[in-house]
């Protein structure tokens, strides 16, 4: 009953959301876990998508910008003020040496200047750009269908979240500078060196094409390993969340041995993968530094061969050997970088895989008053399946009239659960149509669809807030008197009465500070104050005590007073009184009528109720 258990949560948000523990359609039938290939599949495209949200802060861009034309073109001066320099030192020109000083002086002020507002604007853009995409990203998620959450590892997810954003922030906030900075400056440079020397200019630009090189064989290499680095990075958090969330199973089952060996392979995997990754993107550098080197050393030689023809002065060649470093540098810098930025390219294309997955079906549909439902419900001929080719229900017809109590009962993998999940839209039919007070449900608002119907679960969802808070969780609106009725016709203002801090106590993760049965009284009052006029119930007593079990029942047949209810049975004893039974086998109606009805047939329902209360086998 997965999907059913995030229906409260959702409804207030009109959408589904992300659930610990391992997905599946309520745990039947569906899609397994999808994994990431090894490779970006459009880096291109990724970096677009990323460049567009960088764009988004324009103006900041601009400024930026315009602090990284203006530090290059003072960086640009200070070689070949270094330069004049040198020449008044062989010529003797003392004067003018002290005034190329002082200018050189103040050009190191202002490029200091300029650097720190740099760092400080590359900081507010990469922030902006990450708050932005987290945004964007939770806004996607809380609107992706119920599949994708179904068929996707829910640690993984977060960690696109946390980890992959983290990864694009740290990236923009030390690489935009650079970047930025780099192509100003191999514009800059590359033109300063031509007006100097041609031929010089040529000799500097040999190490070019070796950069190139030596940088796309390299990138083919770390791509992969970041990729995968981030994908097993996913899937430990997804097993860490599964041992935390399940932790009272784990040790129930004596499985911490089990546990802790599996995190270890994962572990183990992760490290694997990381000292690759890292190695090969650590090696990046120092061949850049080397490549730099031996350009260095190629323009001393030239420059040396060119003084003693008479083409150029010593100060040239110093003017020189800086403006190559310079026209080096961003190139090395971003060597040095790179395998942080294949990183953060990695986790942006992880990140936008979710952002470009299919919404929810885009609504063209009218709204449903739900004041105005009167709560008849019609199946006809309907056909779904999870995976195709398996169907789960197959020509499945069920007519519910306004105030009947349905109850559905059937083995595991009937479908019972699946008749709830179509009927809230979690997931659309194949063919069939199903009606709601002879309206297509289609053709309806989801959010107006949902707010008409009201589920009470087996596990309860509570949220880490106070105890009024999560009554009103689907009506925010509420009156105090509002809030006290339902509590009240929950029978559970005696237990919240006695709290310290009555409907003011604040719940822990769960509500695991309060007893199953509280828990469910709690979200028994929720469905009461939402005031539904479809109520869909799963068995809520199975695992708590009689005397508790006895308050639930007496709750729920209140709140089932004067609304149409389904009633997804697994203790035949909590049925009897239903108005039908409806008996699912092999995703169609078996079997139908009342609790004696169905005895006398001694078919599939006389044999599941003698299976439960008389020991015998069918």
């Amino acid at each position: 009953m997965k999907l059913l258990r995030e229906h409260e949560a959702a409804r207030s948000a009109n959408a589904p959301q992300v659930r610990p523990g391992p997905g599946g359609p309520g745990g039947r039938r569906g899609p397994g876990p999808v994994m990431f290939k090894e490779k970006p599949k459009h880096m291109g495209a990724t970096l677009k998508k990323l460049i567009a949200y960088i764009g988004k802060s324009k103006y900041l861009v601009l400024t930026l910008l315009v602090v990284m034309i203006l530090s290059s073109l003072i960086n640009l001066c200070a070689p070949a003020l270094q330069g004049k320099a040198i020449d008044a030192i062989t010529h003797g020109e003392g004067s003018k040496l002290v005034r190329i000083l002082i200018v050189l002086g103040i050009t190191y002020v202002i490029n200091s200047v300029l650097t720190y507002f740099q760092g400080l604007y590359a900081a507010k853009l990469s922030q902006k750009t990450v708050h932005t995409m987290r945004r964007d990203l939770f806004s996607k998620i809380v609107y992706l269908p119920i599949r994708f959450t179904d068929t996707h590892k829910h640690g993984d997810i977060m960690s696109r979240m946390t980890n992959d954003v983290e990864n694009v922030s740290n990236t923009v906030s030390m690489s935009i500078g650079s970047l930025f900075s780099a192509v100003v400056t191999l514009i800059g440079t590359l033109s300063v060196m031509l007006i100097y020397s041609r031929k010089m200019t040529l000799v500097a630009l040999v190490s070019i094409p070796m950069t190139i090189l030596c940088t796309t064989f390299m990138s083919k290499i770390m791509r992969k390993y970041f990729v995968r680095q981030q994908r097993i990075l996913g899937g430990l958090n997804s097993h860490v969340e599964e041992m935390v969330t399940g932790y009272k199973t784990v040790v129930a089952y004596g499985r911490e041995g089990k546990a802790k060996e599996r995190f270890n392979e994962i572990n183990q995997e992760y490290k694997r993968n990381a000292i690759r990754a890292n190695f090969f993107g650590g090696i990046m550098g120092p061949m850049m530094n080397m490549i730099g080197n031996i350009g260095y050393l190629m323009v001393a030689v030239a420059g040396g061969y060119f003084v003693v023809k008479g083409e150029i002065s010593i100060g040239v060649i110093q003017a020189f050997i800086l403006y190559t470093k310079q026209f080096s540098r961003p190139i090395n810098e971003i060597g040095n970088q790179y395998s942080q930025i294949i990183n953060a390219i990695a986790g942006a294309e992880r990140v936008f895989e979710i952002m470009e997955a299919e919404p929810e079906n885009a609504e063209k549909a009218k709204p449903l008053s739900v004041g105005d439902v009167k709560g008849n419900i019609s199946f006809r001929e309907v056909y779904f399946a999870y995976k195709k080719d398996e169907p789960v229900l197959r020509d499945f017809s069920l007519e519910v009239k306004a105030g009947e109590k349905i109850a559905i009962v059937g083995k595991t993998g009937s479908g019972k659960t699946t008749i709830v999940n179509l009927l809230t839209r979690f997931y659309d039919i194949d063919s069939g149509e199903i009606l709601l007070d002879g309206e297509n449900i289609n053709t309806l608002t989801k959010d107006s669809l949902r707010r008409s119907i009201g589920i009470v679960l087996q596990d309860t969802v509570l949220f880490s807030d106070t105890i009024e808070n999560n009554v009103k969780y689907g009506r925010r609106d509420a009156t105090d008197e509002e809030v006290t009725v339902a509590l009240e016709n929950a029978n559970a203002d005696v237990f919240v009465e006695r709290l310290p801090e009555g409907r003011e106590t604040k719940l822990t993760e769960s509500g695991s500070n309060l007893s199953q049965g509280q828990r469910q009284l709690l979200s028994i009052a929720r469905a009461v104050l939402l005031d539904p006029k479809i109520l869909i119930l799963d068995e809520a007593t199975s695992s708590v005590d009689t005397r508790t079990e006895v308050q639930i029942q007496s709750a729920m047949q209140r709140l089932m007073e004067g609304r149409t209810s389904l009633i997804i049975a697994h203790r035949l004893s909590t049925i009897r009184d239903a108005d039908r039974i409806i008996v699912l086998a092999d995703g169609k109606i078996a079997e139908c009528g009342n609790h004696d009805e169905l005895l006398e047939l001694k078919g599939e329902y006389y044999n599941l109720y003698m299976t439960q209360f008389s020991g015998l086998k069918t």
